[in-house]
């Protein structure tokens, strides 16, 4: 077994470990410490100690990997090799009790993603991708979805307070022009993962934090979508924009999106 295939194996048995521990928080909800960070953006206390769980985990078994994540510094690492962390995608939904809401963890290496989990505890479906290998939901083979029209499928859309709200609507408006329907579960990295699975036929945010996207963008590129160009490294320190889609439509979606982010 080639070294990054054991580190695709230790990521997903440590997403699976993050997963339970985040359930425990999630079905004791109402003692439950959360902060907010600004506005419709929240921190619990189980984003901070799941985050610290992943961060002990990689400490112990590649104590020589880099570490960035959402709640806390960044650990410089020896190896090249940086793991790239999001606890809880959907903390909006997690202190709300809405289960949609994931465990994220992407590999990267020289500029490129190359291993990608999302850990789904509420259903029990496990999300992997490595690069050339292939994407797999719980252990089978998946794909994007093929020879569905926009008219014909749904495209979910992210938002956050980072972008200006008039940049929101003419995206959902063309969608509704081609006769596409849209959708938002405040998870993107959930979304980018249906992207992948053939639940979805794209998605698209004006800008994204590396760790709620690289490994959704690994999934969809390994399940036969297409994703924009990006390195893993200019992701990791500014962030981006993000568009994913089927080869059906991808080109369509990066069209509206031109049209209105860049006025």
């Amino acid at each position: 077994m080639s070294r990054l295939s054991k580190r695709r194996d230790f990521a997903i048995e440590v997403c699976e470990e993050a997963g339970a521990i985040a359930e425990e928080y999630f079905a004791d909800r109402g003692n439950l410490v959360v902060d907010q960070k600004g506005a419709q953006d929240w921190v619990s206390e189980a984003d901070k100690n799941v985050e610290t769980f992943i961060r002990q985990r990689i400490a112990e078994a590649l104590p020589n990997d880099g570490i960035f994540g959402e709640e806390h510094g960044a650990t410089v690492g020896k190896s090249g090799f940086d793991w790239v962390i999001d606890p809880i995608d959907g903390t909006t939904n997690f202190v709300n009790g809405i289960p949609a809401w994931t465990i994220v963890l992407a590999g990267v290496t020289e500029g490129h993603t190359e291993i990608g989990v999302i850990r789904d505890p509420n259903v029990d479906e496990t999300f992997v991708a490595m690069r050339g290998e292939g994407a797999t939901l719980n252990g089978s083979p998946m794909r994007v979805a093929s020879g569905v029209a926009l008219r014909d499928g749904t495209v979910a859309v992210g938002y956050t307070n980072r972008i200006e709200t008039r940049h929101i609507l003419p995206i959902v408006e063309n969608l509704i022009e081609y006769g596409a329907m849209f959708h938002r579960n405040a998870s993107g990295a959930l979304s980018l993962a249906y992207v992948a699975a053939g639940r979805l036929l794209g998605y698209m945010e004006e800008h994204m934090n590396a760790w709620d996207c690289l490994a959704g963008q690994l999934l969809v590129s390994e399940a036969g979508g297409i994703v924009e160009d990006q390195n893993a490294d200019v992701m990791i320190r500014e962030g981006g924009r993000v568009i994913v889609g089927t080869p059906d439509v991808f080109e369509t979606l990066v069209e509206i999106a031109e049209n209105a982010w860049n006025d």
